[in-house]
């Protein structure tokens, strides 16, 4: 967010341009939030997004010359652009490459039928550096472990983490917020705060969105049918 006017700064990522028109028009009309540019495919994306270092990029997932997830990977892994947030589009829900997306350092992911009140919501809630996941996303990304389990390897931070930072990450990955982890585990809000805090710089994690993928591929959380 730009510190001294507090506006947040939005990308747009998409090669449908009446898409982008769309998206445009709904947060030109909002106070406190600026297009600062647009993109017609993944590479274009990448080059904006280091060009403006938005807070905010919303990228399409399928787009030309580049995919929306090679683009997420490359704004996710860029040092630079640390504190940009991506939010996957998609038309289609949870879709096979959702996970893809979350895996490459999305924070989250919108329909793009999606309610104008949700839009705005979601990129107040990614731009704080939350992850754009409810309980019941969550459980549908559960699903798709379940229907096609990926590799297990050995997950690079997971000895580091302590006791609590391990609990506070499986409940962080079933889709609980910071409250309901702190009444799950009877402590108050900022202690689980700085428990989530804590195992997200152990982990090298962007957001909460990394700690799901993180605790789902390392085993920190075992995957159930039903």
């Amino acid at each position: 967010m730009n510190a001294g006017s507090g506006v947040l700064r939005v990308a747009l990522v998409d090669d449908q341009a009446l898409m982008r028109a769309g998206f445009r028009a709904l947060l030109d009309a909002e106070d406190g939030i600026e297009v600062v540019g647009e993109a017609a495919d993944g590479e274009q994306g990448v080059a904006l997004v280091r060009a403006k270092v938005p807070d905010v990029a919303l990228v399409d997932v399928q787009m030309p010359v580049m995919s929306g997830i090679e683009a997420t990977r490359r704004i996710a892994t860029d040092p630079d652009l640390a504190a940009v947030r991506v939010v996957i589009l998609t038309n289609y829900g949870l879709d096979e490459y959702v996970f893809d997306a979350l895996r490459a350092g999305a924070s989250g992911f919108l329909l793009k039928d999606t309610e104008p009140a949700d839009l705005l919501q979601a990129i107040d809630v990614v731009a704080r550096g939350e992850a754009l996941l409810s309980p019941s996303v969550t459980r549908t990304l559960i699903g798709e472990f379940v229907a096609r389990p990926p590799d297990r390897v050995t997950a690079p931070g997971l000895d580091t983490l302590t006791r609590r930072e391990r609990e506070v990450t499986a409940l962080v990955a079933r889709g609980l917020s910071n409250e309901e982890i702190a009444a799950h585990m009877v402590v108050s809000p900022l202690t689980a705060k700085t428990h989530v805090s804590r195992a997200m710089t152990k982990l090298g994690a962007r957001d909460r969105a990394q700690l799901v993928v993180f605790a789902y591929e390392s085993g920190l959380v075992a995957v159930r049918g039903g």
